[in-house]
């Protein structure tokens, strides 16, 4: 237990952080933190759950309290903005007890989802662990990088079901690659937290294609092939996930009607006037929309505040890209470093007699390619893309270049990224001789997030109050 208490102390720094962007963030400057907000509010007065409907969003009202950064005199009608209504409502039965306990504080609020947020600071590691068991300087990094950027930070430290989608991901991978490792993992264990995902956020339902994906290419590459045992493992996996899920999808067809099962349709028809991909690409030119999807996306994957209206200064973004470069730079390195290694292993093979080599089919359980090493690393290469491709999917119809919402990938982006800086610490160990030397360096470098995040709390955004 002692070898995780930089974990322990690290968590402790992430929620003493976090409670500071809770306090220190004027009201209401999170994104659609109203309308969260009013969710739990009705949870807490009504019992679950409220049905979304015209009248909850209000696009003059909205615009009115962002350009006045909320001042108090226009707050009279806060309670009407109501268009998150059709979310599922998991994150909000737990709020809603927060709100009747602390008689509705915005900051016990706040600090319920860094609480739970802090989860996937611990799957970071664990993960990171899992995959790496020696590398725990390199855990304490990835989990570094997965909380302190400072816009996962203002996120996390607001009210809004994020922080308990991230953990309930963070949770699955885990479970997930422990699985593959061949632990003993129940699949209906996964089963039920993809299901808990599906009762808390619709950006989790990735998880509902890729858990099943790698259960049956475990069960592909594993000595017991028998057909009845894949249905076996699927139907672990199938019954509480569409129970939980199923819960909540009956109940919206019962509300909106079919094939309304997210609420999604309804929720288009009451945000009228929410700004639309086609109009924007009629208005400025794919080309420039394009331009600003990148650029949008980047600074507020970083750090764009409130309601995306406040930028970091200028000198911070050019930290990120250096940053970014190291992680880009050091992949390279250690790319080339593995060709080199291949390579040389593959001559010092073909100096070996034919009698000597053991031929292996790449189908073969015992291939490296195929081994759970790879299956694990695959997964998280391929929960990044669909993130992605969710992204995209949902800036099909709507603007919505909000970096947050690439979250889902938040761990294996911070574990690629540990991995690229640590290509350099690798580069510098070689060079003074010693491999096992500057360890630590990788976590130091990613705690650089740390003070930065810091700045922007402190300097930063308090400039939203009114």
């Amino acid at each position: 237990m002692t070898k995780h208490i930089p974990l322990f102390v690290l968590l402790i720094v992430y929620v003493i952080v976090g409670a500071l962007y809770a306090v220190r963030t004027p009201a209401w400057q999170a994104p659609d933190e109203p309308a969260h907000y009013n969710y739990a509010a009705q949870v807490a007065a009504n019992g679950c759950c409220p049905v979304i409907e015209m009248g909850d969003w209000d696009s003059a009202y909205l615009d009115t309290l962002k350009a006045e950064r909320f001042a108090p005199d226009l707050l009279d009608r806060l309670p009407t903005i109501q268009y998150e209504d059709h979310q599922p409502p998991l994150y909000y039965l737990l709020s809603g007890l927060v709100y009747r306990l602390t008689d509705g504080s915005l900051i016990a609020l706040r600090l319920l989802s860094v609480l739970i947020s802090a989860g996937i600071v611990a799957c970071a590691y664990a993960i990171t662990l899992a995959l790496l068991p020696d590398r725990r300087a390199l855990a304490l990094a990835a989990a570094l990088l997965a909380g302190f950027i400072p816009q996962n930070l203002a996120i996390m430290a607001s009210v809004n079901n994020d922080a308990l989608a991230g953990l309930i991901v963070g949770v699955t991978l885990y479970l997930l690659i422990r699985y593959l490792q061949g632990a003993r993992v129940p699949v209906w264990a996964l089963g039920v937290t993809v299901g808990v995902g599906l009762l808390t956020k619709v950006n989790t339902i990735f998880l509902a294609g890729l858990v099943p994906l790698f259960v049956l290419l475990h069960w592909w590459f594993t000595p017991d092939r028998r057909f009845s045992e894949l249905i076996r493992r699927l139907a672990l996996f199938a019954v509480p996930a569409l129970i939980l899920g199923g819960l909540w999808w009956l109940r919206n067809v019962g509300v909106y009607g079919f094939p309304d099962v997210f609420g999604l349709r309804r929720h288009d028809q009451v945000v009228v006037g929410q700004l639309r991909t086609a109009e924007l690409i009629a208005q400025v030119g794919f080309s420039e929309y394009l331009r600003r999807a990148v650029d949008t996306t980047f600074t507020s994957f970083f750090g764009q505040f409130g309601w995306m209206g406040l930028f970091m200064p200028t000198w911070a973004y050019w930290i990120v890209l250096a940053f970014l470069g190291v992680v880009v730079s050091g992949w390279l390195i250690a790319l080339l470093g593995l060709r080199t290694e291949v390579k040389g292993l593959s001559e010092k093979t073909s100096s070996s007699t034919q009698a000597e080599r053991k031929p292996q089919s790449v189908l073969s359980p015992q291939s490296s390619v195929l081994s759970p090493s790879f299956l694990s690393w695959a997964l998280l290469a391929l929960a990044t893309i669909l993130a992605v491709l969710q992204y995209l999917y949902y800036n099909t119809e709507f603007v919505q270049f909000q970096g947050r919402y690439l979250y889902p990938a938040l761990i294996p982006l911070a574990l690629f990224a540990a991995l690229g800086v640590d290509g350099w610490r690798r580069v510098l160990a070689r060079l003074i001789g010693d491999r096992s030397a500057l360890a630590w360096l990788t976590p130091l470098i990613a705690a650089l997030f740390i003070p930065l995040s810091l700045f922007m709390i402190w300097r930063v955004i308090p400039q939203l109050a009114p």
